[in-house]
């Protein structure tokens, strides 16, 4: 397979777009500039609330598509894609056990916002980071007046050794993902990245062989699986540095801008 393929780019954003102090570099935004005047389609997916991707590529929202709350939603500007909700009887499940673990942190995240139930100020300034449109409440179970994509829950110090096991026997159930050192995300069944990136080729008619992937964490397997170039992270999670194709290097060192790079060069020589 040629990098001059290449019809369709989609990258994950907290480890993988994103340095380490949360930024976008100027050097995507002119690459993006670059390789879309070879007709070529953006999207950025992610575990965050929709408003928070945008806000995090500003310079160029309106020209995304977007794969928000790990697959629970996909808009291609103002026309939705796909919706993956959970009703509030599933949330039932998981709201009250979460809530006996200490040191565990809570986020209903829904179409029109997140919720979360009286937070700590330190949990505060972690959840400010991405989510944007917050309601506090007393409780998460008594909001119903919106539709229902994820729960995010926090576990301060591991989400893999402190919430996991406890959820780990719903798997096959739900979509139960380890988003992060210290992020798990309950979603739909139906609700990852990999199905939200499907219907996103779909609509473009983009084959995988056409498709370039960049992911970070464990929420990216299943798209990884959706693209022939698909690239782990160097600070990739072991699982993803098994799953990609190849791999470039980390979040702090360009990893991928890297690659686009040489997308451009490629479409430049053909």
């Amino acid at each position: 397979m040629e990098l001059a393929n290449v019809q369709l780019i989609v990258t994950d954003m907290d480890g993988t777009l994103l340095n380490s102090k949360d930024k976008v570099s100027t050097r995507f935004f002119e690459l993006f500039e670059e390789l879309s005047s070879y007709g070529i389609h953006f999207v950025a997916a992610s575990g965050r609330q929709y408003q928070s991707i945008l806000s995090k590529l500003q310079p160029v929202k309106n020209r995304l598509i977007v794969i928000a709350e790990n697959g629970g939603i996909a808009m291609r500007g103002n026309h939705q894609l796909l919706i993956n909700a959970l009703q509030p009887d599933d949330l039932s499940n998981f709201i009250d056990p979460l809530r006996s673990i200490t040191n565990t942190h809570l986020i209903l995240c829904g179409k029109k916002g997140a919720y979360i139930e009286n937070p700590t100020d330190e949990f505060v300034s972690i959840f400010q980071e991405y989510y944007h449109q917050v309601t506090i409440v007393n409780d998460l179970k008594k909001v119903t007046d919106d539709v229902f994509l994820k729960l995010a829950c926090y576990h301060m110090q591991n989400s893999e050794q402190h919430l996991y096991p406890t959820l780990q026997k719903f798997t096959g159930q739900y979509q139960i993902k380890v988003s992060g050192e210290k992020w798990l995300d309950i979603s739909h069944l139906n609700a990852h990245k990999g199905n939200a990136l499907q219907k996103v080729q779909q609509e473009l008619g983009i084959g995988p062989e056409q498709t370039m992937v960049f992911g970070d964490y464990n929420n990216d397997l299943e798209m990884l699986q959706q693209g022939y170039f698909s690239y782990a992270m160097k600070n990739a999670h072991p699982n993803v540095i098994k799953t990609a194709r190849f791999q470039t290097r980390s979040n702090d060192e360009f990893g991928v801008e890297t690659i686009l790079e040489n997308v451009l060069k490629a479409k430049k020589s053909t």
